[in-house]
């Protein structure tokens, strides 16, 4: 290529970058346009020509930002061009403002640059003096350090949120982020909070796999807060955060959070139950799908019983434990089904206890409906108490005895706890319509489950004993059923029914036992 000596760049070439990696940032005046204009004045005063401008407004600490590697893109190129007059030139704020890392300062020395560091008077080249190269070397470790202690500073301020109860990241699908007092937190979303809750009750029966409860949830219209659908894998991960139900994992540690529940955390267990169910049968690979297998241990050596098939046609079940040196025999599946049959028929009330029985929860229904009628009544006087706050304030307001940020501040806050207000309205009404009628359902299932039970296939049968027991023992030929709630409470009454029927005939099974107990947060629990 042919260059006339004489030809000479009428203005030098430069490039200028800004950055800023907070919002605080923001606010202390190293903004994006404070910088700019520092740049653009600092190239008129010098006479330089400015071909790029590159600009990022990043938090993250790992180098990778968009702007910074367009920059080092288009200045590799500059290098590698024939161009006569290349631009080699970069303007910038501070070092501090150029450096994130020390990966970022190796890969700008390559580059071989003449960099302009204008707040701090600072021009450097490779022709700089060793002691202006190690002075720069000082600050870029000064800046390195600085991000190291911004970020040892958040880690510790969020641990300490989170040791507070208070949940320190961005809200999952169902929480929102809110602010109130100047401390931010998680409440549950009042649309997807209540389609999050549905997906863990739906999966708890047992009737989906993850495909078709994430199918049902977009046809549910469980979205995104982008609108975007929500995937299976997102599915399962919802439904194994234990932050649904009020504990959540930071940095290794379990913390109780101060947020209100979606989820009750023996509905988290049963979902976990039903997850390790299916986890069971997929990578089991069996051939059989045994009625009984995952629902029985042995008492012995706590090990899982599982099924075989002998001589083509009987089906034992035997422990997996110490290689056949465990004490349990073998047993027929005919008689686990039988035992299995008795347990379910041990929450069957006699006809005469369950009209009594009946008979209370109608009686003890008035003073259920008496507690709700009242919390209702206070809790509408709360929200009206904080209407009129409101309505005052605005009034305020106007005649100018308050500014706008305080309207805005209060009248936020006091909004968010009317929504919350909302809520507990609505739990409330809704549990004073299904106390009664909860009641007489799960009565009525206690009363016909054994009947139900005899006349379904194996795995209709294994349904209705996983939604009657969990984790029942097996030992010396005997089960010891593990009863769910609430029928625990059935069997437990129904054996005290039988042994004071035996010492006091004459009650016919009326005794003070099944009456409902007095409660420190309602009005009658039972």
């Amino acid at each position: 290529m042919n260059i006339n000596p004489q030809q000479t760049p009428s203005r030098q070439k430069v490039v200028l970058y800004a950055r800023v990696s907070s919002k605080e940032q923001e606010k202390e005046g190293f903004s994006i346009p404070s910088q700019l204009k520092l740049l653009n004045k600092y190239a008129e005063d010098n006479n330089v020509e400015i071909v790029q401008e590159y600009v990022d407004v990043e938090t993250a600490k790992k180098s990778g930002r968009t702007g910074f590697t367009e920059m080092i893109k288009f200045l590799r190129n500059e290098a590698k061009s024939k161009k006569l007059f290349s631009c080699r030139t970069l303007l910038v704020e501070k070092t501090d403002r150029l450096y994130r890392n020390l990966k970022d300062w190796v890969t700008i020395d390559e580059l071989d640059l003449e960099i302009h560091y204008v707040k701090e008077n600072v021009i450097l080249s490779q022709a700089s003096r060793s002691s202006e190269k190690f002075m720069h070397g000082i600050k870029v470790l000064m800046a390195k350090n600085y991000i190291d202690n911004l970020s040892e500073e958040t880690k510790k301020g969020m641990i300490e949120k989170a040791e507070q109860g208070v949940y320190p990241s961005f809200a999952p699908l169902g929480y929102i982020n809110v602010e109130c007092g100047g401390k931010r937190f998680i409440q549950p979303d009042p649309v997807i909070g209540l389609q999050v809750q549905k997906m863990f009750e739906w999966y708890a029966t047992g009737n989906y796999s993850l495909l078709e409860l994430t199918q049902k949830s977009h046809q549910e219209g469980l979205l995104y807060r982008n609108n975007n659908k929500v995937q299976k894998s997102v599915v399962h991960k919802i439904l194994k955060n234990s932050i649904y139900y009020g504990e959540f994992h930071w940095a290794g540690n379990i913390y109780k959070g101060i947020h209100e529940p979606l989820i009750s955390r023996d509905l988290y267990k049963r979902v976990q139950e039903v997850m390790d169910e299916k986890g069971r049968r997929k990578t089991g690979q069996q051939k059989h799908c045994w009625p009984f297998q995952g629902l029985l241990s042995c008492g012995h050596c706590g090990c899982a019983l599982v099924a075989e098939i002998k001589k083509n046609q009987y089906v034992y079940y035997h422990c997996t434990g110490n290689k056949g040196k465990c004490p349990e025999k073998w047993v027929r599946e005919e008689e686990i089904a039988r035992q299995f049959g008795q347990a379910i028929g041990a929450i069957k009330m006699d006809n005469d206890v369950l009209s009594w029985v009946v008979a209370a929860l109608k009686e003890s229904h008035s003073d259920e409906k008496k507690f709700h009628s009242e919390q209702l009544l206070s809790l509408q006087g709360q929200y009206e108490k904080l209407q009129c706050r409101l309505d005052a304030m605005y009034e305020d307001k106007l005649d100018g005895r308050i500014n706008q940020d305080f309207y805005d501040r209060k009248s936020s806050e006091w909004k968010r706890e009317q929504d919350d207000i909302l809520r507990k309205i609505e739990r409330h009404q809704g549990a004073s319509r299904a106390y009664m009628d909860d009641g007489i359902k799960l009565l009525e299932l206690a009363q016909r489950a054994v009947m139900l039970y005899e006349k379904q296939t194996d795995q209709e049968k294994r349904r209705i004993i996983n939604f009657v027991c969990s984790n029942s023992i097996w030992k010396d030929g005997l089960l010891q059923p593990n009863y769910r709630k609430p029928f625990d409470i059935l069997v437990e009454n129904n054996i005290q029914v039988q042994i004071q029927m035996a010492d006091f005939p004459e009650k016919n099974g009326h005794f003070e036992f099944w009456l409902p107990s007095t409660d420190s947060n309602r009005g009658q629990s039972g």
